[in-house]
């Protein structure tokens, strides 16, 4: 595979053309403010995992609509007083999996909170907690569950569980709630920068190859699934391609990146047609915080960096996270 997008030089300078809804900052608010009228319940259920360097608990929190969504939380076994904790969204199609796959961040001294995905698992992984909220008429995926408007989006319960999980982990007393960082790739990355910009005191942000960005060029720029679910269903609903822009608008990375107040650490890659790189640029280039950084892995599609770039997060990280 060829490079296909912008050039280098120009991908550095990119800005996407999506419209930011005048009233971004009063839904969010309001969706917010929604789901905090129900009480977080986090609830830690220790795990016996045959593992003797972490401990893991099976967690449950109220998300939105206060419904229980899942993850894990991995500690350090011989831990001792609170913890910075690193926060971690899953990629497209996957779900929580099976704690001794989360290991990273716990061997490095870290806490490692692991969000499961409401809905999704059946692609990989395997997850734990279904989406009780019905959909009109949708391309198979989740791109446009209740796309017709931003109320019933697929993406608005996802978010808040998100940023539920933040509070979900910081409520641990392992952890310290003053040093956390949000983490992922994929869809992963994507949920990491809506929360980025949702939540005010986070220390730190990793999104990797991020997707949920840039949606008016994402939608017209690649074929690949799931930018395509959106293409495959305004294919059939011909009318309403002024209506899902609309709606995507407020969730688009590039608005939420405007917003973060936390130093962050990107990657992409430069034949990646899931995520093109011109769409990870244009939440790169928006991101508001001046302590930025981007990795760019040349001839790699959206496998992006891999454990290059897990190399690069355990050097970068660490002095965020510092006491």
């Amino acid at each position: 595979m060829a490079h296909f997008d912008l050039p280098l030089d120009e991908l550095r300078a990119y800005r996407s053309s999506s419209q930011e809804p005048t009233d971004f900052d009063a839904f969010w608010a309001e969706t917010l403010a929604e789901a905090g009228s129900h009480p977080l319940d986090a609830r830690f259920e220790p795990v016996a995992t045959g593992l003797t360097t972490v401990e893991v608990h099976d967690v449950t929190f109220a998300g939105f609509g206060g419904h229980p969504v899942k993850g894990w939380l991995v500690l350090p076994a011989a831990a001792t007083g609170p913890l910075p904790v690193v926060v971690e969204f899953i990629g497209y199609g996957g779900g929580r999996g099976l704690p001794h796959t989360h290991l990273l961040w716990a061997s490095a001294g870290f806490a490692h909170f692991v969000m499961d995905t409401r809905g999704q698992g059946g692609t990989w992984a395997g997850g734990d907690t279904p989406d009780p909220v019905g959909s009109a008429p949708a391309a198979p995926g989740f791109m446009t569950r209740g796309v017709e408007d931003p109320s019933t989006y697929y993406y608005r319960r996802l978010y808040t569980d998100a940023v539920r999980a933040v509070a979900a982990a910081r409520s641990h007393p392992g952890v310290d709630a003053t040093r956390t960082a949000v983490a992922g790739a994929s869809q992963g990355g994507g949920i990491a920068l809506a929360v980025a910009g949702l939540v005010p005191d986070l220390a730190a942000v990793a999104p990797d190859v991020p997707f949920l960005c840039d949606f008016p060029r994402a939608t017209t720029i690649t074929d690949r699934n799931p930018y395509r679910e959106i293409g495959v269903y305004l294919k059939t609903y011909r009318g309403r391609v002024e209506q899902v822009a609309r709606t995507l608008a407020y969730f688009d990375g590039v608005h939420f990146a405007a917003r973060a107040t936390a130093p962050a650490l990107f990657s992409a890659a430069l034949e990646d047609l899931t995520c093109p790189p011109s769409t990870v640029f244009a939440a790169f280039n928006a991101y508001a915080h001046a302590d930025k950084k981007i990795e760019v892995y040349a001839f790699n599609d959206h496998e992006g960096g891999e454990s290059y770039q897990q190399a690069a997060r355990l050097r970068w990280l660490p002095a965020r996270l510092a006491a």
